[in-house]
């Protein structure tokens, strides 16, 4: 499977900037599911480009799943190393609103494996 073309950062702070005011909290609706999907997908998709390898699985339902992590690589049944969040957490982890421990320790994300903890390393992608 050839590899994905690289994330242009202006892309990506324009897709944060266009939730960041969900997730400062001054707009208590949802954003529309495209701008969530794009804000998502974009920043899972620049970690595994700035943390690249195959040993950690980020997971944010129900929209994108990335590998990361230089390590031994998983193909097959559960992966042994798996982070998994819902969208909010994630993009507030992504913008260094929260913590990734702070977000684990209130049961926010999901974390397994003894490797899973180390995308913690490379969060914030983007302070908003």
């Amino acid at each position: 499977m050839p590899a994905r073309r690289a994330v242009d950062p202006a892309e990506l702070r324009s897709a944060l900037i266009a939730v960041g005011p969900w997730l400062r909290g001054e707009d208590q609706v949802v954003p529309a599911r495209a701008q969530l999907a794009a804000a998502v997908r974009l920043s899972a998709r620049t970690l595994e480009h700035t943390a690249p390898g195959s040993s950690v699985e980020v997971r944010v339902p129900p929209f994108v799943v990335v590998q990361c992590i230089e390590g031994p690589r998983h193909t097959r049944g559960t992966p042994p190393n798996v982070v998994e969040t819902d969208p909010r957490t994630w993009l507030l982890m992504v913008t260094g609103r929260l913590g990734f421990d702070d977000a684990a320790a209130a049961g926010s994300l999901d974390v397994s494996g003894s490797r899973a903890r180390e995308v913690g390393h490379w969060l914030p992608l983007l302070r908003l």
